[in-house]
């Protein structure tokens, strides 16, 4: 090859190279988060019973929040259950069961853009939003009847408000270590710290929890890598927990006895 053609094919690598890391910058929302916005005025039809509340955060924030109420007393508690990054609330309501069976209510949040609620999206208001619905959870129910759990995209919530606030547990379902070091993992060519808006550090925040932690997550997770999820365990307490579920994907584990099992035990 001679010498023009090399520089013609480095030239054109370094062009694609920075175009797509451009696109990955400016796209990022997109490429991570799929929201399913849905009507204020619709109606959610959830077999559970259950009840709609809003929290007007600011002029142009509205916190939809949905209370699945357990059928039998006394209530044990709630959990305060943060979900992934796809659709809304009717996408998770079918894991209600597992604690409202437990005599546990569930109250699952919606994040702006996501079903009812609306307003700005970022990291750091995330968390404040997470906080306003610990704030009213703890008008009813006292730190040791309150747990966090937080399902994938979740679980970066879930696990900074429990570094800050006391509950009975933190329950983290396929969580990743950091969303830097999950991109990291994908696009190893491209400075991510440097490019995302978002870097959830999982790690980071579980060595400020005083509760127990218990973290579930699958050998064959094609969305968080096991790899990556495991090393959380390096900034686990003595009392800790991390639940390996053989051949569990990351939308699954509801489908494994072993998960259930484990789960009913902390519910009692």
């Amino acid at each position: 090859m001679s010498r023009k053609i090399f520089f013609r094919w480095l030239k054109g690598v370094i062009i694609i190279y920075c175009a797509a890391g451009i696109a990955l910058y400016y796209l990022q929302d997109h490429i991570l988060f799929h929201p399913e916005p849905f009507s204020k005025n619709a109606k959610y039809d959830f077999t559970d019973s259950c009840s709609e509340i809003n929290i007007l955060y600011d002029n142009e924030t509205n916190l939809n929040i949905i209370q699945f109420k357990t059928k039998d007393t006394p209530i044990k508690g709630v959990v305060l259950y943060f979900h992934g990054n796809r659709k809304n609330i009717s996408w998770y309501a079918k894991y209600a069961v597992n604690f409202t069976k437990n005599n546990y209510e569930v109250w699952m949040l919606d994040y702006p853009g996501f079903g009812k609620s609306t307003g700005k999206f970022a990291e750091l208001k995330l968390y404040d939003y997470a906080l306003q619905v610990y704030k009213l959870a703890r008008t009813r129910f006292k730190p040791a009847n309150i747990i966090i759990y937080g399902k994938s995209l979740g679980g970066g919530i879930g696990s900074q408000l429990a570094s800050v606030r006391d509950c009975k547990y933190l329950i983290l379902e396929t969580p990743c270590y950091s969303m830097t070091s999950l991109i990291a993992h994908y696009l190893p060519i491209y400075p991510v710290k440097q490019m995302l808006h978002y870097h959830f550090p999982n790690n980071e925040y579980l060595q400020n929890v005083t509760a127990p932690i218990i973290i579930f997550h699958g050998t064959d997770d094609g969305v968080v890598p096991y790899s990556n999820a495991s090393m959380l365990k390096e900034v686990l307490k003595t009392n800790d927990e991390f639940v390996t579920i053989k051949n569990a994907s990351h939308n699954n584990l509801n489908d494994f006895p072993i998960f259930h099992q484990k789960l009913d035990s902390l519910m009692k």
